[in-house]
């Protein structure tokens, strides 16, 4: 029956090949009319996971295959193309495999990385909506009347590097130069998500004056601007399952994204401050049976400056197998070190004073806080058992991944903070938030269109 339905939907297609993104593309391409003069450029830039990946190899230059988002074959060319090694002395997240580059495609003027995450037939198929991601907000201000590679610009990135990154920092600035001369010298909006506003505050902060001179605006929406304590702790011992249902049998397991997270210094990045005044601390809890104490249960609590004792008892015997050799993968102090310096960095970012800054987060939505491992009646016997164990959470008001309480504090002189009750990933399709930037960018649509995208059951834990 399920073999029926997807072949008759496949004739479909057929037959009505992509009008909706054909007719995109049309309107990105059109002549700017005298309404459009004055419009200054918008620059969207993702998050963790929201930027397609591509893996190229260098002893063959016709070699392009896309590797993330990929939804058939998906585990296989992860494991074999995205698992990598820092390297503590370049900063730097390498693939396993020195024949390989992973790139980010320019298409589109930067849009094509960050609309549909996997823009196969087959996503088009069942319309698996868990990969559309700036999509319907592309398309709402392209029928604001911004242009395609004029006012509208897209800025994806390898998420798996730091966020202070060299290339990421140089690339951004690029971007901004590019939006700024091609628009006629007008300033930039940022409209950045998750873990994309700390790369952007990043850039702010190490780059302070040449974003004075570009930037006229900065939206961000659900930054974890303190961290997201649940998600990026349990992602650190147990990975992340994206999606879950029947999506997830074409998706990348939560074991093969845990190996690549690991050595992610953007993960690392994203813990919770450890220096920020939270109104009850996060803490991470383990159920543990002491051989030690003639097998007594007891429930250790590690606050969040403790944690790294944790992690590296956790994962101390961690390790993937990669073309039949055994690669370890305890917890990466240098990484850590790493990420201390990016935390310090953050810290000392200062708005400049021509710039407006507006911040738009979620609400109403149970958002993993402290997490627990273990219970009183199935205690952890070795720590190492932690990173095979299903985690339980206690929950605060936030998005799904970043409570309300780190959204909020980013420390500017914010135009407006709005709270929008929306997950993690469902801000960049939701028609409040659209009205919000409509208002902030002084823009409207020319026909309101039905937009309508149906969701699956997805845990937002990217960032």
């Amino acid at each position: 029956m399920l073999g029926a339905a997807l072949r008759l939907r496949l004739r479909v297609l057929r037959r009505r090949p992509r009008v909706q993104r054909h007719r995109s593309r049309s309107r990105g391409g059109r002549a700017a009319g005298a309404e459009d003069v004055g419009r200054e450029p918008v620059l969207l830039v993702s998050g963790m996971g929201g930027s397609v990946l591509h893996a190229r190899r260098r002893s063959d230059p016709k070699f392009d295959l896309r590797v993330w988002v990929r939804i058939l074959f998906a585990n296989l060319d992860f494991k074999k193309y995205l698992w990598s090694l820092y390297n503590a002395e370049t900063g730097y997240v390498e693939p396993l495999d020195d024949d390989v580059e992973i790139v980010v495609p320019e298409d589109d003027h930067g849009l094509y990385a960050i609309d549909i995450l996997d823009p196969s037939w087959f996503v088009e198929l069942l319309h698996l909506s868990m990969v559309y991601h700036f999509h319907d907000m592309i398309d709402m201000l392209i029928n604001c009347g911004y242009e395609k590679g004029t006012t509208l610009f897209g800025y994806g990135y390898d998420f798996r590097q730091s966020n202070r990154i060299d290339k990421a920092m140089s690339g951004l600035k690029s971007k901004l130069e590019t939006a700024y001369k091609t628009s006629g010298g007008k300033k930039v909006t940022i409209i950045s998500h998750s873990m994309g506003g700390l790369l952007v505050r990043c850039f702010m902060s190490m780059n302070h004056d040449v974003f004075a001179k570009y930037i006229n605006k900065w939206i961000c929406i659900a930054c974890p601007f303190q961290g997201a304590p649940g998600c990026i702790n349990d992602s650190l011992l147990t990975g992340l399952q994206f999606v879950y249902g029947f999506e997830s049998f074409f998706f990348v397991s939560r074991w093969a994204m845990h190996q690549m997270l690991v050595e992610c210094p953007s993960i690392y990045e994203m813990l919770p401050n450890m220096d920020f005044n939270w109104k009850v601390k996060p803490v991470i809890q383990v159920w543990h049976k002491s051989p030690e104490k003639d097998g007594s249960v007891e429930l250790i609590q590690y606050e969040s400056t403790d944690c790294v004792s944790l992690f590296e008892e956790a994962l101390r015997n961690n390790e993937l197998t990669y073309n039949g050799k055994k690669v370890p993968l305890p917890f990466n102090m240098a990484v850590f070190k790493w990420a201390t310096e990016t935390r310090r960095i953050l810290e000392n970012a200062e708005l400049p004073d021509t710039v407006s800054f507006y911040n738009i987060y979620g609400t109403s939505y149970e958002t993993p806080y402290d997490v627990c491992y273990g219970s009183k009646s199935s205690p952890i016997g070795d720590l190492s058992e932690v990173c095979h164990t299903v985690p339980e959470y206690t929950y605060v008001d936030g998005d799904c991944t970043v409570p309300i309480e780190s959204a909020m504090a980013d420390g500017f002189a914010a135009k407006e903070r709005v709270g929008v009750k929306a997950d993690h990933r469902g801000l960049l399709s939701d028609e409040n938030v659209f009205e919000l930037l409509k208002k902030w960018l002084g823009a409207s649509e020319k026909a309101q269109r039905r937009r309508h995208v149906s969701k699956a059951k997805v845990l937002d834990l990217s960032c």
